[in-house]
């Protein structure tokens, strides 16, 4: 009776191997935009026990975003935008794009504490580099972009939907010490 090793059994290549990449797009992608989309939801509409637009309003003046209205408003419909767009795999890289520029506000908004600190910008950190990650990968497989003509991925792609992400985040980050 031959038994073949565990590193023998995990290296075997099986048919499902080649969509394993794919898989795992799709579960990062599935699981952070939709809690991405929620996290905007409770921004602008309370849902999920947010605070909703009225507080959340009030948060971006107190954190000097004036109008807090219109920036808050902004913040929360970047978040739900680039979530779903992520979630269903459509216009993957752009919708990397949108989750920086938001996250590199969102540090911003959040650099006094230090990045391990209470309330500090290890979380917008970590949604800022997931999105930066997707402007590169695209969606996968199991997407809607799949097999599309506008399916785009890359290098070439990724660094320019990261150069997108940095000034859509300068030009609001200037309007926000403008006004």
């Amino acid at each position: 009776m031959a038994t073949k090793s565990v590193l023998d059994r995990a290296t075997t290549n099986t048919e499902l191997d080649g969509v394993s990449a794919d898989i795992g797009l799709l579960i990062i992608r599935v699981v952070f935009g939709a809690l991405l989309a929620v996290h905007g939801t409770q921004k602008l509409f309370g849902w999920f026990w947010g605070p909703g637009w009225d507080a959340n309003a009030q948060g971006f003046d107190f954190m000097g975003y004036n109008p807090g209205k219109f920036f808050g408003t902004l913040a929360g419909l970047s978040e739900i935008t680039g979530g779903v767009l992520l979630a269903i795999g459509l216009f993957t890289p752009l919708a990397g794009a949108i989750v920086l520029g938001t996250m590199i506000n969102a540090i911003n908004a959040t650099w006094g504490p230090g990045l391990f600190g209470q309330n500090g910008w290890e979380t917008p950190l970590l949604f800022a580099v997931v999105g930066t990650g997707f402007a590169f990968t695209g969606a996968g497989r199991f997407s809607l972009d799949h097999g599309r003509p506008w399916q785009r991925q890359g290098f070439v792609v990724g660094a320019a939907m990261v150069v997108l992400g940095v000034v859509a985040a300068v030009v609001t980050l200037v309007f926000k010490w403008v006004l």
